[in-house]
């Protein structure tokens, strides 16, 4: 026996006997030993495509057939994205992460009935810059709820939404998307019909859920013509509905702050660095050959040093992943969407994360003592302004993430649709900080409640000081569970442990601006009062908390921020005088954040 063929005769005996231990599934892509942890079993970094390296960077992902492969687990499989010690991985260096990310990771519980369970599958936030499954542990709902979770990695930034001549005019069919991290969410989809039934999962009742950039992608594949019965039902959590035009992606032509970082910019940066010709005309062939050629630290770099969200690839409407027509207006077309029943939510607090580590708002008082022991005071400037600009953005952020996209489901002819706000927010006031004042429901804070995981926000100390454990904590978080999880087994979240039911937001087959509010038990209702950008602007125009100028500044961002750009469709609401220009310059000058 030749040396090839004795190592392959070692593989197959080697696979021959890890079939028979107790966790083993033989998939499309391999063989994968699972794992139990309490009630729980689990299976880590399956590919569910081919890397997308090499001649696969910027083209659609490929199918695996590969059942004899041996799957192990990886270290740091994350997609390519810059370090962060909230949200994402930290390390050093310019970027962390690599190229071949495509991997999913399955949880189910310890299940010894035959019954096939629904599947979650989880979609991480993030920006669609940043984040990884990793970070994601959704056990006890699993445990609980008797539920499937799927999560998945999918590619980021410029290797995930790139569109440019050279890339896009010498590709055909999928490949001629720019939206590829749109297709790795649909590729894990496609991965998971095809295999969670090996799982103990169903394959005919996959719900998909994300928070943030994962409710945004949520939303994304209620309208992709390419994800069509590949789910059964949606949860989309604080998302948004931003896309762009191909061409405004790689040359702008009107100034927006969804689009001022153009491929086009990128490439002319490139040329700069890279070639001392810089006054030849190089054809899209040799950008392509070039952009091909660059590793992933050359390449990424142009984006690594971004100083604003404006620098950020976006989701474009490319006519063949998303409709043409960009995915706000899809999702009011019946022959666009697809029809499925969807659950879309918001924070009462979205943006006090982000208030409270800016300088304009908050500053460091350092006591004698904690001057030693390095631990600041975090006091609030202008106690007003702060809540005036949360209370104005988080509304407007529910109106873009929720109202808008669930009043074009219903449109389209979809009346299975619920809505929700977040308000728990009893967090601990300490000596250094008030936290249920500073953080409150803020952006991402319901991902710890939901998954029963508190940890997830980076453990100790910083998940005992926003989480502390109490009833009021437990009672939300085991609600949430409840309720997201008979959402994913009969398309209704049902009602709470204290017998409130979460009632439909179409009733008597007219859209209503009905949503529960998720909160401690006293405060665990349903709602039905409705802000309007109009009825925003002019409550905004008599308030007495924020300037003038500030009034200008938060519209600005109810306009622009989370969504497409569209201040001068909505400006017009607002009774008083606003100048664009000194807006967009206070942000500037005023852009300076705490380092805690």
């Amino acid at each position: 026996m030749n040396l090839s063929k004795h190592f392959s005769f070692l593989v197959l005996c080697f696979i021959s006997l890890i079939t028979f231990a107790d966790h083993v599934v033989e998939t499309s892509s391999g063989i994968v030993d699972g794992y139990k942890k309490g009630r729980v079993l689990y299976w880590d970094d399956i590919p569910y495509a081919k890397p997308p390296i090499g001649e696969l960077r910027w083209k659609a992902p490929r199918e695996i057939n590969d059942i004899n492969n041996i799957i192990s687990s990886k270290e740091d499989n994350y997609c390519v994205q810059r370090p962060s010690s909230l949200g994402g991985p930290g390390g050093e260096g310019a970027f962390v992460g690599t190229e071949d990310c495509l991997y999913l990771d399955i949880s189910a519980p310890n299940n010894k009935k035959q019954d096939l369970l629904p599947v979650m599958l989880w979609i991480h936030g993030g920006g669609n810059t940043s984040g990884l499954k990793d970070l994601y542990d959704f056990n006890k709902m699993v445990k609980r709820h008797k539920v499937i979770v799927v999560r998945v990695n999918y590619r980021l930034g410029p290797f995930g939404w790139f569109y440019h001549p050279s890339i896009q005019g010498f590709q055909t069919d999928l490949d001629k998307t720019s939206n590829f991290g749109t297709l790795d969410i649909i590729a894990s989809l496609r991965w998971v019909k095809k295999n969670i039934q090996l799982f103990g999962g169903d394959p005919e009742n996959i719900t998909i859920f994300g928070e943030s950039a994962g409710g945004h992608n949520v939303f994304s594949l209620l309208v992709s013509p390419q994800s069509k019965g590949l789910f059964h039902k949606a949860i989309s959590m604080s998302g948004y509905t931003t896309s762009i035009n191909p061409s405004d992606a790689f040359k702008q032509e009107k100034e927006s702050s969804t689009s001022s970082y153009t491929s086009s910019e990128i490439v002319n940066k490139i040329i700069i660095d890279n070639f001392d010709d810089q006054d030849k005309k190089y054809t899209n062939m040799e950008i392509r050959s070039i952009l091909l050629g660059l590793s992933t630290q050359e390449f990424f770099k142009y984006y690594a040093q971004r100083e604003s969200y404006k620098e950020l690839p976006l989701l474009t409407s490319d006519n063949i992943v998303i409709p043409k027509i960009g995915l706000r207006a899809a999702l009011y077309e019946k022959n666009l969407v697809n029809r499925v029943p969807t659950i879309a939510g918001s924070n009462k607090d979205e943006v006090k994360l982000w208030l409270s580590t800016a300088e304009y708002f908050v500053e460091l008082d350092f006591s004698p003592l904690g001057s030693l022991l390095s631990i600041p005071k975090v006091k609030l400037k202008n106690a007003n302004a702060f809540e005036a600009f949360n209370y104005y953005r988080s509304h407007a952020w529910k109106i873009r993430g929720v109202d808008i996209p669930l009043e074009g489901l219903y449109n389209s002819g979809n009346q299975n649709l619920f809505a929700y706000r977040y308000d728990w927010d009893d967090h601990r006031r300490f000596v250094i900080g008030d936290f249920k004042k500073l953080i409150g429901a803020a952006h991402a804070t319901e991902i710890p409640l939901l998954a029963g995981n508190s940890k997830l926000v980076g453990g100790y100390p910083l998940s005992d000081l926003i989480y502390p454990f109490g009833k009021s904590k437990l009672f939300t978080s085991r609600n949430m569970m409840k309720f997201w999880a008979n959402f994913a087994k009969n398309g209704q979240p049902g009602e709470s442990t204290n017998f409130v039911e979460w009632d439909s937001a179409v009733r008597n087959k007219e859209l209503t601006s009905s949503y529960i509010v998720l909160d401690r038990k006293e405060n665990l209702k349903m709602n039905n009062d409705k802000k309007t950008f109009e009825s925003l602007s002019k409550e905004l125009y008599n308030d007495e908390r924020v300037n003038n100028l500030e009034k200008c500044v938060i519209l600005l961002q109810m306009f622009t921020f989370v969504g497409n750009d569209i201040y001068d469709e909505n400006i017009k609401h607002y009774p008083g005088n606003c100048d664009r220009s000194k807006s967009e310059n206070f942000l500037i000058e005023n852009a300076s954040f705490i380092e805690y």
